[in-house]
């Protein structure tokens, strides 16, 4: 059998960046590396990729090891590569990113890894090259929020209007029109009204709503643009 002798050996990892919503805040899911170098320094979740695996099944068997999360949203995004990023050993990374309802996930998340939530504009100083990965990962939550319905993911199965906004502005760094923003929702023909009300978080009480499924995946290709020049092409 034929071998690539002359080649030099690289080592292939996964690092995945989990953004979560908890209906006030986008927030980040870090972990407190277990072994050197830079043990016990904050960390994306991440490991090894197997000799026998591909990228997204690696990715997944990643996630499900070190949270316990599993059937969630994740995408693939860049692959990192930098002779230097790894002091060891030259090693690529494949960066993912998921996105989920943290509430929906609060009792599936492991505890053996002492995983940690942090707002996504107050979280520490991250080993490596992982800053780099969690920017370029904003930028393509927001380019990608603005051309498909991807937020919906960071949504508990029921949600209000005002909670969908205050996710938008959380993603976006900015503040909407709330009834423009209400208009170009609704407009999209996404959501199913429900009859009971939030009377907790608003004092008329706003009317809760549901993701159609079915519209979710037919349109997913096709989403209104609800935010207007999405910044970077992908």
């Amino acid at each position: 059998m034929t071998k690539y002798s002359s080649q030099s050996k690289l080592l292939a990892a996964i690092d995945c960046i989990i953004f979560g919503f908890d209906g006030q805040e986008l927030k980040i899911l870090l972990i407190k590396r277990g072994f050197e170098p830079k043990r016990g320094q904050w960390s994306l979740m991440g490991g090894f990729i197997k000799k026998n695996e591909g990228l997204e099944e690696g990715a997944v068997r990643i996630l499900n090891q070190l949270t316990g999360l599993e059937g969630i949203y994740l995408e693939q995004l860049y692959a990192f590569g930098e002779p230097g990023r790894d002091p060891i050993e030259r090693t690529i990374s494949v960066a993912y990113f998921a996105l989920i309802d943290i509430h929906q996930y609060e009792n599936q998340l492991s505890r053996e890894y002492h995983a940690e939530w942090f707002n996504l504009t107050k979280f520490p100083r991250l080993i490596f090259d992982h800053n780099n990965m969690v920017e370029m990962a904003k930028e393509k939550l927001r380019y990608k929020a603005g051309m498909h319905p991807i937020l919906f993911e960071l949504l508990p199965p029921k949600f209000t209007i005002p909670q969908l906004q205050t996710l938008y502005e959380e993603v976006y760094s900015t503040s909407f029109d709330k009834r423009n923003f209400s208009r170009k929702v609704l407009s999209t023909g996404l959501l199913i009204k429900q009859k009971e009300k939030d009377k907790i978080n608003s004092k008329k009480g706003a009317y809760y709503y549901k993701l159609d499924k079915r519209n979710y995946e037919r349109k997913f290709q096709s989403f209104l643009n609800i935010i207007p020049n999405s910044h970077k092409h992908w």
